[in-house]
């Protein structure tokens, strides 16, 4: 559980600062608004925020599919790749989205096209990732400006940093 603004929202100096902005404002009202002057206003108690994730089949699934991926590291990249023993990037992200009872196409420029698109500012840990602007390459994300991926030949099934590869599309499978 992440907590946004603790420590400020409840903050005395907060509060201070919050009151004394409002009874500017209520001044302000007062001078030009003379009909609002009898009406008291306090400002509402801001409550603490807390993120939570989002309670849906997708996310779930999405972790699914993260967890069958993250088990796949230290297996080999093999051309057309589809496991158990190695895998090709798209041969990972399928598999692993099967592994959480989706199905989705084989290929790397097909993933790009399924499911729904998703910006990376709600990107969720199991997304597909797709990189290069000829959807040549994908993989899973899984948090932190991290992806489990199956690079190239050589290689083995691994987490990269998503900034040393520019990204095409992100899409949500299911």
């Amino acid at each position: 559980m992440i907590t946004a603004g603790a420590g400020v929202a409840g903050s005395s100096e907060a509060s201070a600062g919050v009151r004394a902005h409002h009874h500017h404002a209520r001044t302000a009202r007062h001078h030009h608004h003379h009909h609002e002057a009898m009406v008291e206003r306090r400002p509402a108690r801001r409550p603490t925020i807390v993120l939570q994730p989002p309670p849906s089949s997708t996310s779930t699934r999405g972790r699914i599919a993260l967890d069958f991926a993250i088990r796949q590291i230290g297996k080999p990249y093999v051309y057309g790749g589809a496991g158990p023993d190695s895998y090709d990037c798209s041969g990972l992200t399928q598999r692993a989205w099967r592994a959480a009872g989706v199905r989705i196409p084989r290929t790397t420029w097909e993933q790009a096209r399924f499911g729904a698109p998703v910006s990376l500012d709600r990107i969720q840990p199991g997304d597909l990732v797709i990189f290069y602007a000829d959807a040549s390459h994908v993989g899973l994300y899984a948090g932190d400006g991290k992806v489990v991926v199956a690079p190239h030949q050589g290689t083995y099934v691994t987490v990269q940093l998503m900034k040393w590869m520019p990204v095409h599309t992100v899409r949500r499978p299911g």
